[in-house]
């Protein structure tokens, strides 16, 4: 199988735009109002809005997707680790609270890991994603790399970025998922991470002009969409701006 094929859940004519809702486990309840806490609702925006998939720790997946009407109706990610924002660390690692196979039970077609590099915790989270990668494409599902700087300094750096890129195909991963740097940056990332797509990361909700103006330039820098969160279910028009950044993505 080529990469494609373990994402072709998730994209249409190679482009993809999915909703993340992983956030209470490394935010805690900071981003949540009455209405976005409850995963219904979000998972809801999700299938109402037409998105080509949605990201989910384990425990809502469990009580909120698995068995339920959306396994028809919208492909599922489940990310393998996380951490909390407690503990004050320079050297971030998340650890695996899933197995793979407990994720393609839980209804998952592709599962998604984070590491951080430039941690002193880099090598170990390098050979939990190594045994990830070989498990999760046994199991013919797509496997997706969170690829963050370990210290927010590097987000800008063009060395730094291209690393990140190579990183990801040197790994194994299908989709790698970044956050914004700049044109240059992320024009030479895409270019390092060869047949492993680029997807950009929603980030912290930004005003509607900052955000389309991020997502067209790293679409035009060579991403192929968008996996985001607060910058949709922490807004009253959801659907209406979702409607603005598929049109940009799929137009």
């Amino acid at each position: 199988m080529t990469n494609f094929d373990y994402l072709s859940p998730f994209f249409k004519n190679g482009k993809t735009c999915i909703l993340a809702y992983d956030h209470g486990f490394e935010h805690g309840i900071l981003d949540f109002n009455d209405k976005n806490i409850d995963p219904n609702y979000v998972i809801d925006l999700a299938v109402a809005i037409n998105f080509s998939g949605v990201v989910l720790q384990k425990g809502v997946a469990e009580k909120y997707y698995s068995g339920t009407n959306y396994e028809k109706q919208i492909p599922l990610i489940i990310k393998l680790n996380g951490k909390t924002n407690l503990l004050k660390t320079n050297d971030p690692y998340a650890s695996s609270n899933c197995s793979v196979s407990y994720a393609k039970e839980l209804g998952a077609k592709a599962v998604g890991y984070t590491i951080y590099l430039g941690s002193k915790y880099e090598a170990q989270m390098f050979q939990e994603f190594g045994k990830i990668e070989e498990e999760a494409h046994r199991l013919n599902l797509g496997v997706i790399a969170w690829l963050y700087p370990a210290h927010t300094q590097d987000l800008n750096n063009f060395q730094f970025n291209g690393y990140l890129g190579r990183l990801g195909l040197e790994l194994g991963a299908d989709l790698i998922k970044v956050k914004y740097s700049n044109f240059k940056a992320m024009k030479k990332l895409v270019q390092a991470a060869g047949q492993a797509k680029v997807v950009l990361s929603g980030g912290e909700k930004l005003s509607e002009k900052q955000f389309l103006l991020r997502l067209e330039e790293a679409l035009k820098a060579g991403c192929c969409g968008v996996t985001i969160g607060r910058n949709v279910w922490q807004r009253d028009n959801a659907l209406e701006f979702t409607n603005q950044i598929q049109k940009i993505i799929f137009s």
